[in-house]
């Protein structure tokens, strides 16, 4: 019998550690955020809208730093600017794609949510 569960059911599969990093309810939309340009912590509290904390942002930030997909850089005295690295920027395109699925089916899911509802 062939084995269905594949690699990424494996505990030391890197399937898991890309999908640990995108699970965090914040990532995405950091990652997303810095896609377009560097930005400091303020603007992307700014970008980002209500919901997330200086505190939680800054948590986020550092995970994602400490992931090497983007990095801190001081341009001057309490002035940091925060940036995709080479590798966070291979995550755009994947990023840009379950953005676009999620405006295309944004609907149809609260419209089941809905009807399911009932």
């Amino acid at each position: 019998m062939q084995d269905i569960a594949g690699p990424a059911f494996l505990a030391d599969c890197p399937t898991r550690l890309a999908v640990e990093i995108l699970s965090d309810k914040w990532a995405v939309l950091v990652l997303f955020g810095l896609s377009r340009r560097p930005h400091r912590h303020g603007e992307l509290i700014g970008l980002i809208g209500g919901g997330i904390s200086r505190k939680v942002l800054t948590q986020t930030l550092r995970r994602l730093q400490q992931y090497g997909l983007i990095e801190r850089r001081a341009e001057a005295p309490r002035r940091v600017v925060y940036s995709l690295t080479d590798l966070g920027l291979t995550l755009v395109e994947p990023i840009d794609v379950l953005t676009n699925w999620a405006r295309d089916n944004a609907g149809a899911i609260v419209d089941f949510q809905e009807t399911a509802g009932d």
